[in-house]
């Protein structure tokens, strides 16, 4: 079995300043969103429509925001809303930690909405354009979550190869690496699926519900090795969470898609 390497979650001090492995994460996020996003605007067809870099860089603004707050935002309405209504004054303490990625998700939603308004753009051609871009950041945040030692998966088998003990986890059994599982499936698999997706012309809403579709199922199956939050356990059907607000992903990507898809055969 491998034993999880205990990383020092500070990358670098600078005198009274600690810089986290967590938070060059995120920076590394939001540079490969700035890469692919001014590829993507340099492509023909959001070019003749007026898109620039300019643009990805007002969008970067705004999703960070998005990213911010909502991801904030839904951890405490989510997992922890008894805590959080008798600590109000903890709320917006990201410094101790606590993200939920569907609540980052509404969070840049209302975002790209309020930067389409502004802009005068339709709402699903904003969220065409970025949809493709997004995965590698995800990619990103799961490579914090492993050198943190944190979000760990569930018991495994001791001969599986790549079994490894997280002694976070207060216990010395083999468990899945469930951060990789994450960081090669709604990461790295969905950044080149959606990539290769978004390459032709695809009516608008249809790469949006596509990312909705794909994060939502690769993030389902990649439960079933991740151990439950301990203050949540599993809930209805023996599906946790995570799962549990996946399915609505799943379900409104899909909505998204046939109608857009209705809609360019009429």
């Amino acid at each position: 079995m491998w034993v999880h390497p205990q990383f020092d979650p500070i990358a670098l001090r600078l005198g009274p300043l600690a810089i986290h492995w967590y938070g060059l994460t995120y920076l590394a996020a939001f540079g490969m969103f700035l890469w692919l996003a001014n590829k993507r605007v340099a492509q023909t067809q959001w070019a003749n429509a007026g898109w620039s870099r300019r643009d990805v860089d007002d969008i970067l603004f705004f999703g960070v925001l998005g990213v911010v707050l909502g991801g904030r935002l839904g951890y405490v309405l989510f997992y922890k809303p008894d805590y959080y209504l008798h600590n109000l004054s903890e709320v917006f303490a990201v410094w101790k930690g606590g993200m939920a990625f569907h609540g980052g998700l509404l969070g840049v939603i209302l975002a790209m909405a309020l930067f389409a308004k502004l802009r005068g753009r339709k709402f699903f051609e904003v969220t065409d354009l970025i949809a493709p871009c997004v995965p590698t950041g995800l990619a990103a945040g799961r490579v914090g979550n492993f050198i943190n030692g944190e979000l760990w998966g569930r018991v495994a088998d001791p001969s599986l190869p790549w079994a490894m003990v997280f002694p976070q986890s207060g216990t010395l059994v083999p468990r899945h690496p469930s951060q990789i599982y994450q960081f090669l499936g709604e990461g790295l698999a969905l950044a080149l699926l959606l990539w290769l997706y978004s390459r032709k012309p695809r009516a608008t809403g249809m790469v949006s519900g596509m990312f909705l579709i794909g994060y939502g199922c690769f993030r389902f199956a990649a439960e079933y090795f991740r151990e439950p939050d301990d203050f949540l356990g599993l809930r209805a059907l023996n599906l946790s969470q995570g799962q549990w607000l996946s399915l609505p992903m799943i379900a409104a990507g899909i909505a998204i898609w046939l109608y857009a898809n209705q809609r360019q055969k009429n």
